[in-house]
């Protein structure tokens, strides 16, 4: 028995010099003979008085001399500005309202294309052609009507010289002006007849002039943006409303973001809502842009509803398919105390705690009551007032040494 006694007195002694060695003098509960009283922030008190406090815990401290405090960092408790706010996961997409399948206006067989998926293209660019028949017909009804229009121009022009000498009848002359006009009326209709095909009036007038049909129909980008999707290759057979479209062309400007968010935060989301995306692809970047679409069901088996965004992409930098942390931002911000992460510490039991000191010499453990959490800050709510000097850093290995020292 007294062997054990004395290896216990040699463990004491070892885990004394021990905790001199790092240079901490701890004070347990109790035996602190000098100093301030604990004391902790009171619930509730308007003016943030502090009173003092009969927890045990705000009473355990650490003393250090000047050379070790400088190892720990100490900043004065400022105020920030906190705001609620919600995060869900989410898929980034393409901007389906802006994204145009671009099909032949009639059926014919592709001849050339001249764009990849993944180049960008500027609204009227010739991203492919055909050869279609139906454009063949139309060519060849537009050169027959300028020919009846030529014709029945001539037949006007003799009509009314016969006229003035009195070689034909007003009824006649009248037959030969209704045959001309509906000549003009017949070329009018053609050439809309061939303008449906995108060939413009210089290549009309250039077909009728050389009476030679181009039966080549030239389909170009709707809109500005990037090839997203090709689906075509020379020879194939295009028809206009046949899926998958030869060619897609997106808006890129602008993205989706389609998240799922829990149906309890379902009354916070509205319209117009502005939100912060970040994607892994560029940790130190928040893209800003707002709330589309709120989905009109909930998920049965995850309780979850659909929330659309279109997120502003000016650099192009996103794309289909990345996994991207949401953040909605809920009501007005709140101006707090705010302490470091790295300065609070959870205890065993759940309490949270700061390191406060007010001579830079011992550092007080007290309790405090945190909120949220944003931007590498804490929020307290209680134990805390502004100006305090609390460590910022270095305080979880504080927390560590005190209890085993109390051990």
């Amino acid at each position: 028995m007294r062997l054990n006694r004395n290896i216990m007195v040699v463990v004491a002694v070892c885990a004394t010099g021990l905790l001199l060695a790092l240079g901490l003098y701890v004070v347990p509960t109790g035996l602190s003979t000098s100093g301030p009283a604990p004391v902790s922030a009171r619930a509730g008190d308007p003016n943030g008085s502090l009173q003092v406090s009969g927890d045990p815990l705000a009473a355990q401290s650490v003393e250090l001399s000047a050379s070790e405090f400088q190892q720990f960092k100490v900043e004065p408790v400022e105020e920030r500005l906190f705001t609620i706010q919600r995060e869900a996961v989410g898929i980034i997409d393409f901007n389906q309202e802006m994204s145009v399948p671009v099909f032949p206006p009639v059926q014919g067989k592709i001849i050339t294309l001249f764009d990849r998926a993944g180049d960008d293209v500027q609204q009227g660019r010739i991203l492919y052609t055909v050869d279609s028949p139906d454009l063949t017909q139309a060519g060849s009804s537009l050169i027959s009507a300028a020919g009846s229009l030529r014709l029945t121009t001539q037949v006007l022009e003799r009509a009314k010289k016969l006229y003035e000498v009195q070689g034909i009848s007003q009824k006649d002359l009248d037959q030969a002006v209704s045959d001309q006009q509906a000549a003009e009326a017949a070329l009018q209709a053609a050439r809309n007849a061939v303008r449906i095909f995108g060939k413009t009036d210089a290549e009309m007038d250039r077909m009728i002039a050389e009476r030679k049909v181009d039966s080549v129909l030239v389909v170009r980008s709707p809109i500005t943006g990037r090839v997203t999707a090709r689906n075509a290759a020379p020879g194939l057979l295009a028809q206009p409303g046949t899926t998958p479209a030869p060619y897609t062309v997106s808006d890129i400007s602008t993205m989706w973001m389609v998240a799922n968010v829990a149906e309890t935060d379902f009354p916070l989301l509205r319209l117009g809502q502005e939100v912060s995306v970040s994607v892994k692809a560029y940790p130190d970047r928040v893209f800003r842009g707002t709330i589309v679409n709120i989905g009109a069901s909930v998920d049965p088996t995850t309780h979850r509803i659909s929330v659309r965004s279109e997120i502003r992409d000016p650099k192009h930098e996103l794309r289909p398919g990345m996994f991207a942390t949401f953040v909605i931002r809920m009501g007005q911000a709140v101006r707090s105390v705010a302490v470091p992460l790295d300065g609070v510490v959870r205890e065993g039991d759940g309490t949270m705690t700061v390191w406060v000191t007010a001579d830079r010499k011992r550092l007080v453990k007290r309790s405090v009551k945190v909120g949220l959490q944003q931007d590498g800050l804490a929020q307290i709510i209680e134990g805390l007032r502004p100006g305090e000097l609390v460590a910022s850093e270095g305080a979880l290995f504080l927390s560590n040494a005190l209890t085993a020292a109390s051990r």
